[in-house]
């Protein structure tokens, strides 16, 4: 009951504000709400106290516009005749939207201390600023084209982010609609970075910061691993990991210097659930009637407002308001001259899938349509855009390993070991509880630096040869030394082919630089990841009360014992990867140093896998991990 009253005194104090006078009775302050004792807040409670006290901040602040400039200005006037009447009534407050008008522009902080911007920009967070008519039309036309159909738009309109209810997935975004999987599933792999390796820091607002990203990098990457108990993970630590992640990600699409959250209108005013019921968004001129976005130049303020807003977020329009948060913290003009053909939209047609431009956007910060690293030059002036650096969580497909696509080492080798997983029509996530999972062995580092040394050479465009001065080259940079036959047959040709000179690497003795191990064991790998599919799907849960089973709704997580077997011998080299599942092949002995029982499990997944760590073996109990 007291809550209930302190909101309705706030409500009645923020309404007699905006109109622009003082109440009748003025007091010194507007009441203000005392929070709960912190030790017994829950995540609810906590974001309800956080919305009181931003109401109450922007009560405050009108009715002290409205009030004391006036005697302000007696205050400090000379002692000479009172200023013409004239005067005096600029100072009175004017109407309520101009008002906002005016404290819009007022807000631009340039990163000076943290608390500053929070003072400003905290006036409109309980509304937020409404879109341009124009800039909404070109925002819908970007992301769902013209003529998308209703059931496209349900699908996006009726997807929120929120976690698991079943205690075995509790740490996994739960997914009921088949569109907003790439925005999902990305944001899923960030939620995982904070629960796994940063779990003692969720209440620190600036952990999203990368430098202190990269000084817990260096820890963990020492000798710890994050543990797997996550039905023990509480309501708190969750929100708090996932709104570190959309803090992170909102700043990267802004380039580390702002943070534009979308909210809708009036959402503060009361129950989350009671503003959206009956609320349609088919056309942009919907969107522009309840859209509302506040810019964020702290990550600190980014934070309490998320979490404050967090119930929205979970609600049925949370998915498609963080995909229009991310576009514009990024900005539009910028998203479209990322991609390769900005005439498309970014949700594909027919069935409403998030484009690889819009998981790229959340992954790197631009909405590039290649997960290639870097540029590729067509020549004319022509050239196609891929992955511009190093990215904190990564990304693997299907596609690879069907020869369609070339993922880059910046998605395949991530800062953390968290990869969002592409198939034909869904996006799952795969994570390891130990960042050493990325580290190359002794043959490893070997074999990458002489790929490195021989691409340096290649003057073909990618093409796998160079030339005879460039091979000399390549030989002195990785010390290298072929007797003087095997050297003279390699030159003959006139060009060095990679795969020729590859072949003739497994044959040489690792102490004359080349990869062959007699032992046969030195590039063994063993480790244990996970995959994590958020879509809901109905599993048989025991019933001990009637001794049978009931079907239940919930995501699926999947645990994987991966053994890589080394391939430094001629014949492995040569032989194509394939399904472990093949009986009768050459390539059963290749399989001789994993245990028996992997050889006969495989899956699509699998051959994702693979494209990060080649004729990768793995197993599994219980149902087969699908990334459909």
């Amino acid at each position: 009951m007291a809550d209930r009253e302190e909101d309705e005194e706030l409500q009645m104090a923020l309404r007699m504000s905006l109109q622009g006078s003082p109440p009748a009775q003025p007091e010194p302050e507007p009441k203000r709400s005392k929070p709960p004792p912190p030790a017994a807040e829950s995540p609810e409670a906590e974001a309800r106290r956080k919305q009181r006290e931003l109401m109450a901040a922007a009560a405050e602040k009108r009715l002290r516009a409205a009030g004391s400039p006036a005697a302000v200005s007696v205050a400090r006037s000379p002692p000479t005749p009172p200023p013409p009447q004239p005067q005096l009534a600029v100072v009175e407050p004017p109407p309520a939207p101009e008002a906002a008008k005016e404290e819009k522009v007022e807000p631009e902080p340039t990163g000076v201390s943290m608390e500053e911007p929070k003072e400003v920009e905290v006036e409109g967070e309980e509304e937020g600023e409404e879109l341009p008519p124009d800039v909404a039309e070109k925002l819908w036309a970007m992301v769902f084209g013209e003529g998308v159909s209703k059931a496209v738009l349900a699908q996006w309109s009726n997807q929120g982010i929120r976690f698991s209810s079943d205690p075995e997935t509790t740490m996994g975004l739960v997914q009921h609609e088949g569109g907003p999987c790439g925005v999902l599933a990305t944001v899923q792999a960030y939620v995982l970075k904070y629960l796994l390796f940063f779990s003692d820091d969720l209440s620190n607002p600036e952990v999203s910061n990368p430098l202190y990203t990269l000084g817990q990098r260096r820890f963990y990457q020492s000798s710890f691993a994050a543990g797997d108990d996550f039905s023990s993970l509480t309501d708190d630590r969750k929100t708090r990991a996932l709104v570190h992640a959309m803090v992170e990600i909102l700043f990267l699409c802004g380039t580390g210097k702002k943070a534009v959250v979308a909210s809708i209108a009036c959402v503060n005013c009361g129950k989350t659930e009671a503003v959206l019921e009956g609320l349609s968004v088919e056309s942009a001129m919907d969107l522009q009637k309840v859209l509302r976005t506040s810019t964020f130049t702290s990550r600190k303020d980014a934070f309490d407002i998320l979490l404050a807003n967090i119930p929205l977020f979970e609600s049925r329009l949370g998915a498609m308001l963080f995909l229009i948060s991310a576009l514009l913290s990024r900005g539009l003009e910028y998203i479209q001259a990322d991609r390769d053909d900005p005439s498309q939209p970014l949700v594909t047609a027919p069935f409403g899938h998030a484009s690889q431009e819009i998981v790229n956007l959340l992954l790197c910060g631009e909405a590039v349509p290649n997960v290639f690293d870097g540029k590729m030059d067509l020549g004319g002036g022509m050239s196609l855009k891929g992955i511009p650096n190093n990215v904190e969580v990564g990304f693997l497909t299907l596609l690879e390993s069907l020869n369609l696509c070339k993922v880059g080492q910046y998605l395949k080798c991530p800062k953390w070991p968290i990869w969002v997983v592409g198939s034909e029509s869904h996006y799952t996530v795969l994570f390891a509880l130990n960042p050493n999972v990325q580290e190359e062995n002794e043959l490893e580092e070997r074999e990458s630096r002489i790929r490195r040394a021989f691409d340096a050479q290649d003057q073909s465009g990618g093409g796998g040869f160079i030339s005879i001065e460039g091979f000399q080259q390549v030989l002195r940079d990785t010390d290298i030394n072929f007797p003087s036959d095997k050297l003279e047959d390699l030159c003959n040709a006139g060009i060095i082919v990679w795969s020729e000179f590859w072949q003739a690497l497994l044959q040489l003795d690792k102490r004359a630089g080349g990869m062959k191990d007699p032992t046969g064991l030195m590039g063994k790998k063993q480790f244990t990841i996970f995959h994590f599919n958020g879509i809901a799907k109905s599993v048989l849960n025991g019933n001990a009360s009637t001794g049978g089973s009931v079907p239940i709704q919930r995501p699926r997580l999947c645990k994987l014992n991966v053994t890589v077997p080394p391939r430094w011998t001629q014949d492995e080299y040569l032989a194509d990867v394939v399904s472990a599942s093949t009986s009768g092949s050459k390539d059963d002995s290749i399989l001789s140093l994993a245990p028996p029982v992997q050889t006969s499990q495989h899956a699509p997944l699998v051959d994702c896998i693979r494209t990060r760590w080649p004729r990768a073996v793995c197993s599994w109990s219980g149902d087969v991990p699908s990334i459909v």
